[in-house]
C-alpha cells in the first residue's frame, strides 16, 4: 500500500473510530505527511518498505529543526501510525514498536543576546519577501509566539485600534497577545507589499504567504530563518523558538511580572514559565563574576 493511502485510512479510522477531534487528525496528518515527503525523497513508497532504520534517520533529521518535545511527538504519532497498520494486516510487522523516543531535556533554554536580535532583525527592505520576513521576525520576537502559532494567523486575527493579536494556541485556547510599536508598523509596511505575493489574483487568509502565495509553513520559515542567520554571521542554530525564550527573557530581565510573560507566553501552568527567571538568575552571577571587583580573591 501506497504511505499516502495509508495515512488517509489511519485519518479515518481516527475520525470514526477513535473520535479524535478534526484539530488533532489535522495536526497527525500534519506530521505524517512530513514523515512520508522524507521517506519518498529516500525512494520509499509503499508502508510495506519501511524498516526501524528509516524512522531512526527521519527522527535524527528532524533533530537540527525541532524541539526534542516536537521528535518526542511528532514518534508517538509515527508509533499510533506503525501500530494502525499492523493490527489491520496491512503490513507483517510494526517496525517503530523498539524504537524509543527521546529523552526531554532539561537543560535551561537558549536565548539571543538583545545585540544580536537587533543583528539578526536588521533586514534591509527592497523586495516583499524581505518586508515579510521583517514583519515574521519583529512579530515573533515582539510577542514570545509559537512559530506555529505564527505562520497560522489570519488576516482578521490583529486588533489594529486596539494593539492586539488574537492567538490560537495549544489545546485549542484562544489568547491575545499585545502587539508593539515596532511589531504595529512592520506589519503595516507588509500588508502594503502583501499582494504582490498573491499568485494569479487567487486571495488566501493566512497573513503571511510563501513564494507560491499560500500560507507560509513552519519548515519554509526555518528555511529562510536559517538563511538570514547565516547571512548576518550569527550561529545558525539559532531555531524560531530561540526568538520565543529570548522574548521571555528579556522581558524577565527588565523587571517584567511573570504572571503577564505567562499569559502572553500561553503557557497553562506558571511552572512552565519559573524556567525564564533561572536564565536570568544565571545572567546576574556571570554579570557579577565578570564585573564586580571583588567577586574573585586574588592569587
Amino acid at each position: 500500500m501506497k504511505i499516502e493511502d495509508a495515512i488517509l485510512e489511519f485519518s479515518n479510522y481516527c475520525f470514526f473510530e477513535k473520535g479524535l477531534s478534526d484539530k488533532t487528525i489535522e495536526s497527525y496528518k500534519n506530521d505524517l505527511g512530513v514523515y512520508k515527503e522524507f521517506l519518498n525523497s529516500n525512494s520509499i513508497i509503499n508502508v510495506e518498505k519501511i524498516n526501524p532504520d528509516n524512522i531512526k534517520e527521519f527522527l535524527k533529521s528532524r533533530s537540527d529543526i525541532e524541539e526534542t518535545s516536537t521528535i518526542a511527538h511528532n514518534l508517538t504519532v509515527i508509533k499510533n501510525f506503525h501500530s494502525y497498520l499492523f493490527r489491520q494486516k496491512i503490513v507483517k510487522s510494526d517496525v517503530s514498536e523498539f524504537i524509543e523516543r527521546p529523552k526531554l531535556r532539561k537543560s535551561l533554554p537558549k536565548v539571543l543576546s538583545i545585540e544580536d536580535v537587533d543583528k539578526l532583525l536588521n533586514i534591509e527592505l527592497n523586495t516583499p519577501f524581505d518586508y515579510r520576513n521583517k514583519a515574521m521576525l519583529e512579530l515573533l520576537y515582539g510577542t514570545g509566539l509559537r512559530v506555529s502559532e505564527l505562520v497560522n494567523i489570519n488576516l482578521n486575527d490583529i486588533d489594529y485600534s486596539n494593539c492586539l493579536l488574537r492567538v490560537m494556541g495549544k489545546g485549542s485556547k484562544e489568547r491575545e497577545v499585545p502587539l508593539g510599536e515596532y511589531s504595529l508598523h512592520y506589519l503595516k509596511l507588509y500588508l502594503n507589499v502583501r499582494d504582490k505575493l498573491l499568485k494569479n489574483g487567487v486571495s488566501c487568509d493566512k497573513l503571511f504567504l510563501n513564494n507560491h502565495g499560500k500560507g507560509m509553513t513552519r519548515q519554509g520559515f526555518f528555511k529562510n530563518l536559517k538563511a538570514l542567520l547565516k547571512e548576518k554571521g550569527l550561529n545558525t542554530n539559532v531555531s524560531p523558538h530561540t526568538l520565543r525564550h529570548s522574548f521571555a527573557t528579556h522581558l524577565i530581565n527588565h523587571g517584567a511580572d511573570l504572571r503577564s510573560i505567562q499569559e502572553m507566553l500561553g503557557h497553562s501552568d506558571i511552572s512552565t514559565t519559573k524556567i525564564y527567571t533561572k536564565v536570568s538568575d544565571d545572567k546576574v552571577r556571570v554579570d557579577y563574576d565578570t564585573y564586580h571587583p571583588r567577586s574573585h580573591k586574588g592569587d
